[in-house]
């Protein structure tokens, strides 16, 4: 690579952009990982500059998603749709699920290819695991191709776990999740967290408008009413639509919970 990439496999996709931050990476390089290059480590670096919580966003963020499903999984989910997934950082949605219940199955869904070809190299073993290549507002797609492993006749956990703040405010994310829910069976469940704007509006501005002129995706932080939204008018589990961090801690979540910008929820559907 003449990128200095950080990179397990020392590898890229063919037509990749290197020189792109993509969102996927600056998450991997704030939770400490190597499937990220010189542009993301710079865009990382400056939205920490700007916002040091982003830090704790992308941490607690983490923790959320791990304590989700092992809750789901617990409750006898066995089928996981996640969307918008980024790197299989461990421990990962099939790790927690399948290892509370072996042969749960899990759908990963990206579109960018780095993250894709990564994942599903990660999965080639796996048989009750599949990674697609796919835009999540391609809802056809997307449940088209998860139906080769999913069974939508029976309940499954439908993961948005921040990645519809990737989402223009004209792609009407709500109304992007709103298509997928009458495809899943009873008995399901909507899982969503998304950045929020509420605590530093200037700041996160800022963070779309960097975002925009450096040509990488849309970082586009809304407010908790925005984020209710999105579920649909469904109702939520408790504690209901919380500060990450704040949904179901293990216990004690930590000196720097509220500064993981990002409100989360699950609701049964």
């Amino acid at each position: 690579m003449t990128d200095s990439a950080q990179s397990a496999g020392n590898w890229t996709p063919e037509n990749f952009r290197t020189d792109v931050p993509h969102s996927a990476r600056i998450y991997d390089y704030w939770l400490g990982g190597k499937d990220n290059f010189e542009a993301d480590r710079n865009a990382a670096e400056f939205t920490l500059q700007l916002m040091p919580q982003m830090l704790d966003y992308a941490r607690g963020n983490r923790q959320f998603m791990v304590r989700v499903v092992r809750f789901l999984a617990d409750a006898g989910i066995r089928q996981f749709l996640d969307i918008g997934t980024g790197f299989p950082t461990s421990p990962n949605v099939h790790e927690i699920a399948q290892q509370a219940s072996p042969g749960a199955r899990v759908v990963y869904v990206d579109y960018d290819p780095m993250v894709v070809s990564h994942a599903q190299t990660v999965m080639a073993t796996n048989p009750d695991t599949r990674v697609i290549k796919a835009d999540l507002r391609d809802v056809e797609k997307v449940l088209g191709e998860s139906a080769d492993l999913l069974d939508f006749s029976q309940p499954v956990a439908l993961m948005f776990v921040a990645c519809l703040h990737h989402l223009e405010d004209e792609d009407n994310p709500a109304a992007v999740v709103a298509r997928y829910l009458p495809e899943v069976a009873p008995g399901s469940y909507l899982v969503l967290s998304h950045l929020t704007n509420e605590f530093a509006p200037g700041p996160m501005q800022a963070l779309h408008d960097e975002a925009k002129r450096r040509g990488g995706e849309t970082i586009r932080a809304r407010s908790k009413e925005e984020i209710a939204a999105m579920f649909g008018g469904r109702e939520l589990l408790d504690p209901g639509l919380v500060i990450v961090s704040y949904w179901r801690p293990d216990g004690d979540p930590g000196p720097n919970a509220d500064r993981a910008w990002a409100y989360g929820g699950v609701a049964a559907l």
